[in-house]
């Protein structure tokens, strides 16, 4: 199954509270943290709502 490599690459500052929650809710904690996720359609979401903050790649 394929996954999603998810970077943080903004800060949080001036982020509405719910963006703040779903990147805690990833896993992302400061800029540059790193996490590896199921490719499924709740995470999908959670980046969607997050895009603009984060950046997303396919990993095997």
């Amino acid at each position: 199954m394929a996954r999603l490599k998810v970077t943080q690459v903004r800060s949080v500052i001036g982020s509405k509270q719910n963006q703040r929650e779903t990147l805690r809710s990833l896993g992302l904690k400061r800029i540059n943290d790193v996490v590896v996720k199921e490719d499924r359609p709740e995470i999908r979401g959670m980046v969607r709502t997050v895009t603009h903050l984060v950046q997303v790649e396919e990993v095997e």
